[in-house]
């Protein structure tokens, strides 16, 4: 080994050391966050332009509809979970298969209604009212 390959491994050799040493000595609020991120970024577009909306502040099936994505489901019908392709636009232009839809629930609809919650695969979560004419994004921590 020459002597400028020793000094290359002996500086290497160091910061490993001074970072693992920092990596034992890190308290748990240091090294990893306390909770999820609460309003996901889109990881294929800017999501800034949209208004927030607290989970909490959505009709009560809204909370529901969370409920049950969180658990894989059953859901009750059965286009939920399949795929939004976002033709209207107005979301982050993501990769196909990136946005899937699930129902909200409308009391005393006879049909699947027009609410709905957007999942993107960056965990970001939409709501529309409106049947995709306008979107929110969900603050699924408030």
């Amino acid at each position: 080994m020459t002597r400028y390959q020793s000094r290359v491994a002996a500086v290497l050799l160091a910061l490993l050391t001074t970072l693992f040493a920092g990596l034992l000595t890190a308290s748990p609020a240091q090294s990893a966050p306390a909770s999820p991120v609460a309003v996901a970024q889109a990881s294929c577009g800017d999501t800034s332009g949209f208004d927030v909306v607290a989970l909490s502040a959505l009709p009560p099936q809204a909370t529901d509809t969370y409920d049950l994505i969180q658990q894989g489901g059953p859901y009750p019908y059965k286009q939920d979970g399949t795929v939004f392709s976002n033709r209207e636009g107005l979301l982050p232009s993501c990769s196909s298969g990136y946005y899937h839809e699930y129902t909200v629930v409308t009391p005393g609809s006879s049909t699947r209604g027009t609410r709905r919650i957007i999942t993107g695969d960056g965990g970001e979560y939409f709501y529309t009212g409106d049947h995709y004419a306008s979107f929110q994004l969900i603050d699924v921590n408030a």
